[in-house]
């Protein structure tokens, strides 16, 4: 759906300043960090649908052309791997008293090596 760059999270003392935010930097490769915005088609359920996968690229990744007559931009992602970490944000503690109230979920964190268009195979012909 689009190419977004990350930004570096800044705390509010930083923000104040009024200083230019800066994109996130790989920490591995030092190459600028890139969000990608994917709907899954095949999801199962609408709310895993849109996913996020991140790019490290010294320049903006740019997705291929849509198919003619739709917004469908197939991409096949080079690299893809998947990091799981727990989403703990809706876990909360009880009052004195109270139970514990766990809502923490598994996530996944997607990041690629870079992405290219689908490359259709051609029928084979007939005899």
């Amino acid at each position: 759906m689009g190419v977004e760059p990350v930004l570096r999270f800044e705390p509010a003392e930083e923000r104040a300043k009024g200083l230019p935010l800066q994109q996130e930097t790989d920490k591995e490769s030092g190459l600028l960090v890139w969000s990608v915005l994917v709907i899954d088609q095949a999801a199962e359920r609408k709310a895993d649908a849109v996913v996020t996968v991140k790019i490290a690229a010294p320049h903006q990744p740019v997705p291929p052309e849509a198919i003619p007559g739709t917004d469908v931009r197939p991409v096949v992602f080079e690299g893809l791997t998947l990091t799981p970490w727990v989403d703990d944000k809706a876990c909360r503690s009880g009052g004195p008293g109270e139970r514990h109230r766990c809502r923490a979920k598994l996530a996944y964190s997607l990041r690629a090596a870079g992405m290219k268009p689908v490359v259709a195979k051609a029928a084979p012909k007939a005899a």
